[in-house]
């Protein structure tokens, strides 16, 4: 039943809007997830500890993090199957930890805040990406809400529809868990260094497959609406295989130099985190003027690979059954 729950919990998630109160800050799973988190961390990741210490401190806030969400989602799912229509049920409840609406909400309101100024646009991309904002043009708004873009289109859409499939409710749950404690602890500062490494490593495993399989759509979609498709489609796949491994990341280098090849965009470059320039590999050899119609242009590209991967899910649902 997981690919046919995988494939309503998508459709939920791109077409019905969640009820009020599943936002409440009590009431969303990735709250109490956090929540937990903190608690773990203030207790076994103190400045006096030792790196040894901090480090086993971490695995072990992970693992518990981890057993109290396989444990709640695993009895939760044992519940419902008791229920009529149990499978649809944990579609419901799955469709919480997928982000393809609200993604698209958070990008799409940069696009809406570029025509207004572009002081609101500094606010919206402030809202989904971590580096500095204070000193961005709109060239470079532009630019981080299409990277913030292809990367959570891997972490938000493809990578917990990949665990909800092989596992149902309980992969999907663990596998935000990972994603929740990465982005918060998984820095390489010297309060996360050492107690982070666990969730930075695990965060990059459970990605590995999905982030491929995410650049791998938006190579498929990179034709739609082409007057030469296939040659569109080999164009974004030797950019993607590229550049990707060029990316300071494991993963997010792969959605987001396939979507600059889809689109012939160059993404990536420098950029500054707490007053401090990076400079990233560039992801793609195309235009870097890119404005809010780039924006809006990705935001079709992303949909069109969520539509794909809803597609293919639903067939594999067909298939199976």
């Amino acid at each position: 039943m997981s690919l046919s729950v995988a494939f309503l919990a998508l459709l939920l998630d791109r077409f019905v809007a969640l009820p009020k109160g599943l936002t409440l800050p009590l009431a969303h799973p990735v709250v109490w997830q956090g929540w937990l988190l903190e608690k773990l961390e203030r207790g076994l990741n103190k400045e006096k500890f030792p790196p040894a210490r901090r480090r086993i401190g971490g695995i072990l806030a992970l693992l518990v993090l981890i057993f109290i969400t396989f444990s709640m989602s695993f009895a939760l799912v044992q519940l419902i199957k008791t229920l009529p229509f149990s499978w649809v049920i944990e579609a419901a409840l799955a469709a919480v930890f997928l982000a393809h609406r609200s993604l698209h909400a958070a990008v799409g309101a940069v696009a809406d805040a570029l025509s207004i100024s572009l002081d609101a646009a500094k606010m919206a991309v402030s809202h989904i990406v971590g580096r500095d904002t204070k000193n961005l043009d709109q060239h470079e708004i532009s630019r981080a809400a299409i990277e913030s873009l292809a990367e959570n289109s891997s972490d938000g859409i493809i990578a917990p529809l990949f665990w909800l499939v092989l596992f149902g409710l309980p992969g999907i749950a663990v596998y935000k868990a990972v994603n929740t404690a990465d982005s918060m602890i998984g820095h390489k500062n010297p309060q996360y260094l050492e107690f982070g490494w666990a969730s930075a490593k695990l965060d990059d495993v459970v990605n590995f497959i999905p982030a491929r399989l995410c650049a791998l759509f938006y190579i498929l979609v990179s034709g739609i609406g082409q007057k030469n498709p296939g040659t569109k489609i080999i164009k974004s796949w030797q950019v993607t295989f590229r550049d990707a491994p060029a990316h300071v990341s494991p993963n997010a280098g792969w959605p987001e130099a396939a979507l600059a090849g889809a689109l012939g965009f160059s993404l990536g470059g420098a950029r500054a985190y707490g007053g401090k320039i990076l400079h990233l590999a560039n992801m793609g050899a195309g235009r870097r003027d890119l404005n809010q119609y780039d924006i809006e242009r990705a935001l079709k590209l992303s949909a069109n690979m969520s539509t794909l991967a809803l597609i293919l899910t639903g067939l594999l649902s067909l298939a199976r059954l």
